[in-house]
């Protein structure tokens, strides 16, 4: 039997905020917080879904829990967001009503996967079928497209949709997906050509460069390389989690699923590469006759290269960006564009260029998608729109304060269908309806969108009337109109209530909107309210060899010119945002608020403040106060009869008459106050929390004393059940015991029978063996004497023989001894005269022998400084020792010497350079010893932040370091770039990489450092030279020792020029201009870490304290 949980089950908090006992902001909130710490981040709001981002992976959405929430009473599980899926496809198959989900909440909230896995519950739980599944794939694929196109990474999320979207899924009767319609609302366009920091442009430029193959991107006239594009932010290029190139392969396989031709995507992705093509073009300006100012492109390369994948002509283009053409009834002004307004034009152009292929590509797939049939469709439309958007620091724009004004017109229609479907209810329950009082945002959507005295007609008006036309003016006109409005404020205004308002500055206004006050900067309005692309750039674009762009900009169609000024930025939203509004007032609403409980995107983090200001802004207190203003909670009267029918004796355990009735007698018997709850037709009412937490408490205390009656009369079976089991058990253990026992008696009987046959059948066989055992040895004994007998004769046989050899070998021996002794006799004469001089040199070969063998099998390293060698025997050899020793240490250097390159060779020249000048003399030399020197320390060949000083250099550079440069007046240190090459030393600015000084080499006579561990030098300038009017140059580095044995190192090489002198002392002088500045060195107490500090005395001393090294 399948167990059906419900939501006031193993509840964390509390599951649905109309039951939250007392309510206010605080218990809302940490509410919330505990439902998130146990990873419970859906909770209702009556029949809205409260999403929180989890940052992380949850296990709550695999294909078992789709079955579970398939065909399930809303409140029949725990919250989520399958549950409102759920419920939606439900009343749109079965009641056939259109649906429509609205998903809102800030960047970073989760909204776009919200609206994933609405579409992926839908597509799991409708019919399957060839067409169908091919259909739903379409409109999931669709996804991937519009997300690498229109989404970004910010500082807020990694995958921010950039846009609004609408999607109507359609249906046929049976509940099977047909297609879909898809709308999307204001693209955030400026993206394409500037990025705050910290953030991207959008994904398919990043997706293109790395995913693309060399053979795409040599066709797209592209490099991989981000940097070489100006709109590409480089601070943020590479993303954690997001696998560009992996990314670019599922948007070409998603557009081919959509549906996209082979040579639309080649067209869509040509228009990518133009777009990164007109960022790298830059504009100079060019003086002409009449004084003007006029713009040319500097590099046309760039230009040219976009120009052949447009199919556009270089000198129309080139034009375009040039002029600008004016064009009036009766006559056309061409005027010149200086380089600012080139750069507007170029920009502009990318930007409309970006736009109007995103909407392109929704207009593409909308084809692909759309359903075939011409019958009427079931209609479910899910809404993934920006939320409510406030920046603390007051930097709200135009994009700000349109969003707001969707989310104000969301907010409206949001009260007024809840109130609708209360109501409704209500009226279908014949439950009597009482007025609800609720904040009517209405004024403030009026507002902003009256057609006669609203902010945006105002807007709109000003863009359009002759003369000139700032923000100022638009916001002088906003204070004449708007000044008495009680949710309008501004410094400006008449009104003496904000004069004095410090917190609201003269250039912005405020508008107290639903979820706060928010704060607009009006700059900028007017400029992005116009939108404007001049006529000269979209004529030039629908000249364009490439069917794609005609279809992009057909205003520039010479044939059809239209004098007539394009509708604003800000009228065409709220012609939107109208259509959208009346689309969903037609469908049964759905709400999904996705809140994110911290800025880092982490998990397990829950920022109270942040969260506190997504519930306001979202106003979901409001939407709470509202569902609570009549009844709390409802429920139908069977689940309630079958929830609680154990609280009485009449309905426990089964109650025979209709389900009203049960609950009837189950309420009168608990004595429940008839003000808490109504009844309907078909559902119970309850008013106040409290009576449904004590019917819940009593319902708990129930159960525990069913659960112990349970147990009772279990625990009795289970013991009756176990005698009885022994009882039996026992009666066959002695049946099976006697007959064991029987068994094993009859085993002992034969067993024992078995023995005593054994016993006597081996007597028997003992006793015949005995016997032929006795004859046998009768027999044997005769042989045996008969062996013995002649054994013993043998033997004195053989003694015989053996005595008479032992004789004749006596004699011979005795003869041998003879002989040797007369030899002996003769040779020891001969040996007297020559043995001491024999043996002495045959003992002095041994112990040279045994020498040389020990000192091969004992020899040391082939390390230059393993000073270890094998110690002497003989006191003799100490010569022969030492001279092997220093011909071994010399044989091994010329193997070590040999490997060396010739740059290892430079470097250990300059450090035996650098020994011969400071080693015993600078007390910084010993801890050089160890450093390599690496000359160029900056990669200014490299580093793109130098390329203007590094061109600036025409020699190679020898080194390259970041020095400090004393100032006489206070001693304190400028950061400056130090170069060397052969031929000078150059100081440059460490910011902006401009030369500060270049003094060639021949100029310095010589360099001055202190006898101290410190970093200080002094580069002396000869007199009379140009390089010497400013006079010396004190300096100080950490890498001192390397610079000086450079420098005179490049002295030492150049025959013309004469040895540079080092002067080591701690007290030496230094010209400063006219002036000459004794510089002394003494010992001090360590301040600033271990560093040496210089100090000015007067003005003739520069006092420079070194820390002791003790």
């Amino acid at each position: 039997m399948e167990v059906k949980t419900s939501l006031l089950d193993n509840m964390i908090g509390v599951g649905d905020m109309v039951l939250l006992e007392p309510l206010n902001e605080d218990s809302f909130i940490e509410n919330l917080r505990n439902r998130f710490d146990h990873s419970e981040i859906y909770t209702y709001i009556g029949s809205v879904v409260i999403s929180m981002n989890p940052y992380r992976s949850l296990p709550i959405y695999t294909p078992d829990k789709v079955e579970d929430y398939r065909n399930r009473n809303f409140y029949e599980l725990s919250p989520h967001i399958y549950a409102l899926a759920d419920e939606a496809y439900r009343s749109l198959r079965d009641q056939d009503k259109d649906q429509c989900i609205l998903i809102t909440g800030e960047s970073g909230a989760g909204k776009t996967e919200a609206s994933k896995l609405v579409m992926s519950y839908v597509a799991a739980v409708c019919g399957k079928g060839q067409e169908v599944n091919k259909v739903k794939e379409q409109l999931l694929q669709s996804n991937p497209v519009l997300e690498a196109f229109g989404n970004a990474k910010t500082v807020r999320n990694d995958n921010s949709s950039r846009f609004g979207k609408y999607m109507d899924i359609e249906f046929d009767f049976k509940g099977d997906p047909l297609g879909g319609v898809i709308s999307n609302y204001l693209l955030e366009k400026s993206r394409v050509v500037k990025q705050p920091r910290g953030e991207r442009n959008f994904h398919v430029f990043y997706q293109l460069l790395s995913g693309a193959s060399d053979d795409t991107l040599k066709k797209l006239k592209l490099d991989r390389d981000f940097s070489k594009y100006n709109y590409l932010s480089l601070d943020s290029a590479a993303v954690n989690g997001l696998d560009d190139a992996a990314n670019f392969r599922t948007v070409r396989n998603a557009m081919q699923i959509v549906g996209f031709m082979e040579d639309e995507v080649q067209s869509v992705l040509e228009l990518v590469a133009a777009v990164l093509k007109l960022g790298n073009i830059e504009f100079k300006p060019e003086s002409r006759c009449n004084g003007t100012d006029e713009s040319r492109v500097k590099d046309k390369n760039d230009l040219k290269e976009m120009c052949e994948l447009l199919g556009i002509e270089q000198s129309v283009l080139e034009r375009a960006f040039s002029y600008r053409t004016v064009e009036a009834k009766l006559e056309k002004v061409s005027t010149t564009l200086n380089v600012s307004q080139a750069y507007y034009a170029r920009d502009a152009l990318a930007k409309n260029l970006y736009s109007r292929l995103f909407s392109w590509l929704v207009t593409r797939i909308n084809e692909s998608i759309k359903a075939q049939a011409k019958t009427r469709h079931k209609v479910m439309g899910v809404l993934d729109i920006y939320g409510f958007e406030i920046f603390e620091d007051g930097d709200n724009s135009f994009e700000q304060f349109i969003i707001n004004y969707c989310n104000e017109k969301l907010q409206q229609i949001f009260i007024e269908l809840t109130l609708r479907e209360e109501q409704e209810e209500y009226i279908r329950e014949d439950i009597e309806w009482t007025n609800i009082e609720y904040f009517n945002n209405a004024v403030i959507c009026d507002l902003i969108e009256n057609n006669q005295n609203g902010i945006l007609a105002m807007l709109d008006e000003e863009c359009l009337r002759p003369g000139t036309v700032t923000d100022e003016t638009f916001l002088d006109k906003l204070n004449t109109i708007c000044a008495e409005h009680q949710h309008f404020e501004s410094r400006r205004s008449k009104n003496s209530k904000f004069l004095t308002d410090h917190s609201l500055p003269h250039n912005c206004f405020r508008i107290q909107h639903y979820a706060g006050k928010v704060l607009y900067r009006a700059e900028g309005f007017v400029d992005k309210n116009n939108d404007l692309l001049y006529r000269d750039l979209s004529q030039a674009m629908y000249k364009a060899n490439h069917g794609l762009i005609k279809q992009l900009f057909p205003e520039g169609n010479p044939a059809k010119v239209n004098l007539k000024r394009p509708p604003t930025a800000g009228f065409q939203f709220k012609a939107s945002v109208g259509t959208l509004m009346r689309n969903l007032q037609t469908k049964n609403p759905n709400y999904i608020r996705c809140i994110k409980p911290n800025d880092k995107k982490a998990s397990h983090i829950f920022t109270e403040s942040l969260v506190r200001h997504q519930v306001r802004y979202l106003g979901l207190m409001e939407n709470v106060r509202v569902r609570r203003a009549g009844y709390a909670f409802r429920q139908a009267y069977e689940p309630c009869l079958e929830r609680y029918k154990m609280l009485c004796k009449r309905t426990w355990p089964h109650w025979r008459g209709p389900a009203r009735e049960g609950v009837e007698v189950l309420m009168a018997d608990l004595q429940v106050s008839g003000e808490e709850f109504s009844y309907g037709r078909s559902k119970i009412f309850i008013r106040n929390p409290r009576t449904l937490f004590f019917l819940e408490e009593r319902r708990r205390q129930c159960l525990e004393d069913l659960a112990t009656l349970i147990q009772k009369i279990y625990r009795g079976w289970k013991c009756r059940s176990h005698f009885l089991l022994l009882k039996k058990s026992q009666v066959v253990v002695a049946a099976w015991y006697r007959r064991y026992a029987q068994q094993k008696k009859y085993q002992k009987i034969k067993s024992a029978t078995t023995v005593v046959q054994s016993y006597t059948r081996g007597w028997q066989a003992r006793k015949l063996l005995r016997e032929l055992k006795y004859q046998k040895r009768c027999k044997e004994a005769a042989t045996t004497i008969a062996a013995y007998w002649h054994g013993t004769q043998a033997r004195r046989e053989l003694r015989r023989l053996k005595e008479e050899a032992r004789r004749k070998h006596a004699v011979a021996v005795i003869w041998a001894y003879w002989q040797g002794l007369k030899v002996r006799r003769e040779y020891r004469k001969f040996f007297r005269a020559n043995a001491g001089k024999k043996i002495y040199d045959f003992t002095i070969q041994r112990i040279m022998q045994k020498y040389f063998l020990g000192l091969k099998s004992n020899l040391p390293s082939m390390s230059p400084i393993d000073k270890n060698w094998p110690s002497r025997s003989y006191l003799f050899l100490d010569g022969v020792h030492t001279e092997l020793r220093r011909i071994f240490h010399l044989w091994r250097c010329k193997k070590y010497r040999s490997k060396f390159t010739e740059e290892k060779k430079a470097v250990y020249e300059e450090k035996l350079e650098a020994s011969e000048l400071f080693k015993d003399k600078k007390a910084l030399y010993p801890s050089s010893v160890s450093q390599p020197f690496k000359g160029d320390y900056l990669e200014i060949s490299k580093n793109p932040k130098y390329q203007k000083l590094n061109s600036a250099v025409e020699e190679k550079v020898l080194m390259a370091d970041v020095v400090n440069k004393i100032n006489r007046a206070n001693g304190k240190g400028t950061a400056r770039i130090f170069l060397l090459t052969k031929k000078s030393v150059v100081l440059a600015d460490q910011k902006t990489g401009q030369v500060k000084a270049s003094v060639p080499l021949p100029d310095l006579t010589s360099v001055s450092v202190s006898t101290q561990s410190d970093g200080f030098f002094a580069l002396r300038l000869k007199e009379g030279s140009a390089s010497a009017i400013k006079g010396d140059f004190l300096l100080s580095s950490e890498h001192l020792i390397e610079i000086i044995t450079k420098i005179h190192h490049i002295g030492s090489t150049t025959a013309e020029r004469e040895q540079l002198n080092i002067d080591i002392s701690d007290e030496f002088l230094v010209q400063f201009k006219q002036d000459k500045v004794c510089v002394k060195f003494i010992q001090g107490v360590a301040k600033n870490g271990n560093s040496a500090s210089c100090k000015r005395k007067n003005n003739r001393l520069l006092e420079v304290s070194v820390p002791s090294t003790a």
